[in-house]
This record gives structure tokens, C-alpha cells and sequence, in this order.
């Protein structure tokens, strides 16, 4: 009989251990975590006004920064 390893709960949490990460997945961390949204969604999975907050989030947070 072979044991299955029951997959570890994903978390919102970033940890010393997950490395550097770029800007938008650092964001995308923060706006699931703000507005109770699953982190393994995937931004084309928004609709209605949870997408619209991630549109503007992203606009004003990422193109900020590109532009400094």
C-alpha cells in the first residue's frame, strides 16, 4: 500500500524560504489576502468588482513603480 502525503495548506504568508519575488506576485499576495480571495485564483479568474479592484490596484501600484 503506498502512503499519500495529504498537499500543505497554502497560506498568504510569505516566508524567508520562498525566495525573491517580483513586485505583481507580491502584490497579487497582498490583494487575496485583503480581500479574502483564494491565493491560487488566478487574476483572469476575477470578475465584477473584485476584478475591477485588482485593475486599478495593479495600475497604481505596478506602473508607479515602473516609472521610479
Amino acid at each position: 500500500m503506498v502512503e499519500r502525503k495529504e498537499p500543505s495548506k497554502v497560506t498568504n504568508e510569505i516566508s524567508d524560504e520562498t525566495g525573491q519575488y517580483d513586485a505583481r506576485f507580491i502584490l497579487w499576495r497582498q490583494f487575496c489576502a485583503q480581500n479574502n480571495i483564494p491565493v491560487e485564483t488566478l487574476p483572469s479568474d476575477l470578475s465584477g468588482e473584485a476584478r475591477e479592484k485588482w485593475d486599478k490596484i495593479k495600475e497604481d501600484k505596478l506602473r508607479k513603480n515602473e516609472k521610479e
